[in-house]
């Protein structure tokens, strides 16, 4: 098995290839291993020293480090990690899990359905690129409100993307946008 890794816009973040589907659907994001007790891929990459967070997308791995450890250091045992996860044959979810990605059942309105399709057609698959995700939470009186995941999860450029990608394209594409904020 041969895993490729990329660099994320957050120096905290690397992106791990291993080659095949992670998640069939979805997104799952793990920011404490207490977290992760539904998901043995990120239990076992939380059993690495210094693994402070595990982002799970389509194809790929987004572990995030501690500001102290070092990615020489680390790199080996996270693709090690993830090498024994794909050979043993177990889920990378436990069966009938959801992600945090899961789509509300309640009707939106016209305004929040173009943010939602916004997100999903043209700044989710670009986000993914980084390594990370970005989950549509609410939108109130002209301000949307988005969860950071992944890699934009504590990324010192994901401000900026906010501020001059996310909510500049939201504001061309629906008048009715005046802001976009981060949610914890």
């Amino acid at each position: 098995m041969f895993i490729q890794t990329e660099q994320t816009p957050n120096p905290s973040t690397l992106k791990f290839l291993p080659g095949r589907v992670v998640l069939e659907q979805g997104t799952a994001d793990f920011a404490t291993v207490d977290s992760a007790t539904h998901s043995p891929l990120a239990r076992r990459l939380f059993e690495v020293e210094g693994v402070e967070r595990v982002f799970l997308g389509s194809d790929f791995i987004t572990v995030t480090k501690a500001v102290t450890q070092d990615w020489q250091i680390m790199k080996p045992a996270v693709l090690g990690g993830i090498m024994e996860h794909f050979t043993s044959g177990e889920p990378v979810l436990q069966p009938d899990e959801t992600s945090d990605a899961t789509v509300s059942a309640e009707e939106d309105d016209e305004i929040v359905a173009q943010i939602k399709e916004l997100l999903d057609t043209r700044i989710r698959p670009a986000v993914a690129q980084d390594g990370g995700d970005i989950v549509f939470h609410s939108y109130e009186d002209g301000v949307v409100y988005l969860h950071m995941q992944g890699s934009c999860s504590g990324c010192p450029s994901s401000t900026a993307t906010l501020k001059m990608g996310i909510e500049n394209l939201l504001r061309h594409y629906v008048p009715e946008v005046i802001e976009v904020r981060p949610v914890a």
